[in-house]
């Protein structure tokens, strides 16, 4: 009976981190509910890098609702486990213990090995009843490419492509592939994603602005539009007035000439600008590369019902050093279109 009810408020605690998609970063998309009796007491999610944790959040909605007295001896369900070090932001075992609370519930631990079970050991000592993994599986999977950057000290990359049938990415008499549908599920990834990615050629030809104008969510008003990268061999050859440099978010805008180490490249995007979540959206010789240096994890493809299309093949040339086996996790008839989504191992 415990496990199930720890299950439902779990998940409860998830749809709240979902709120935080593309909000957090370098910080953790991070949900938590508060629970006493089968009853809701309080929710949070993290917003902002900088701002309260999900676990502040939920204690400050439970006593925005009078529920303050009730905390003392009520459960706390939290996707991460709790942060136990002051950075920008208090500790949250602090306010947890602070709060009277008197059981914890997370799903994933922290990966950094710094903090990994701090948390744990501080609660234990204050004499409050820890849970830790429930729901781990989901949990974890939510946060992959946050753990991915901690981690590797790179961000998540997911390639991003439409093509039709026979595997191109163009057509002869129109501009676009997809349906308006496949397009609304894109900006939905941009809305996901701290920035995108393309390649001076695609700028050149498309001349696009790479923002997120038409999710299938409303976005949150606190969402800033996502870096836009351009990598180009000639940075004198692209075009100054060009979307990406004269429209209102061109300070969001970012150029690297004759990048030789991508590893590098991404390497930098984390650790200077935060950057978790990219998003490839450039043609296939780059695209290529990525591949071959074994840096794509997440791979998006909308298939339109239409054979014998333009010249621009998704991944150009022979055989790529070595095969990369895809995992779907999701298919959707989208109208007209198929889009298939999972990773690469």
């Amino acid at each position: 009976m415990q496990e199930q009810e720890d299950t439902k408020w779990m998940q409860c605690a998830l749809e709240q981190a979902r709120m935080g998609l593309g909000l957090t970063s370098p910080n953790p998309p991070v949900g938590a509910v508060i629970v006493r009796n089968g009853a809701l007491l309080g929710q949070g999610f993290h917003e902002k890098a900088g701002e309260a944790h999900a676990e502040r959040r939920a204690i400050a909605d439970a006593r925005s609702r009078g529920n303050a007295g009730l905390m003392k001896g009520a459960t706390i369900y939290v996707t991460l486990e709790p942060c136990s070090t002051v950075g920008r932001t208090p500790a949250c075992t602090d306010a947890i213990i602070e709060a009277g609370l008197a059981r914890v519930v997370y799903g994933s631990t922290d990966p950094d090995m710094r903090h990994q079970g701090r948390a744990d050991a501080l609660l234990r000592a204050a004499g409050i009843e820890v849970c830790p993994g429930v729901c781990k599986a989901a949990c974890d999977r939510f946060l992959r490419s946050w753990f991915h950057a901690v981690m590797t000290g790179r961000p998540w990359v997911t390639a991003k492509v439409a093509t039709t049938l026979d595997g191109r990415m163009t057509r002869r008499q129109s501009f676009w592939l997809s349906g308006v549908k496949t397009l609304q599920y894109a900006h939905q990834l941009r809305l996901e994603s701290d920035a995108i990615l393309i390649g001076g050629n695609t700028l050149r030809t498309d001349d696009p602005q790479l923002t997120i104008r038409t999710p299938l969510k409303t976005p949150s008003p606190r969402k800033e539009q996502p870096w836009r990268i351009v990598l180009t061999n000639n940075m004198l050859s692209l075009p100054p007035m060009a979307k990406l440099f004269s429209d209102k978010y061109h300070k969001r805008t970012l150029v690297w000439e004759d990048v030789r180490d991508l590893r590098g490249l991404l390497n930098e995007l984390y650790t200077r600008y935060g950057i978790v979540n990219l998003m490839l959206e450039c043609g296939g010789k780059l695209l290529r590369r990525f591949l071959e240096e074994g840096l794509v994890n997440e791979w998006m493809q909308s298939i339109s019902p239409m054979v014998g299309a333009g010249p621009d093949h998704v991944v150009p040339g022979d055989f790529l050093p070595q095969e990369f086996i895809f995992q779907r996790e999701e298919l959707i008839e989208c109208e007209r279109d198929i889009i298939i989504r999972g990773t690469l191992g």
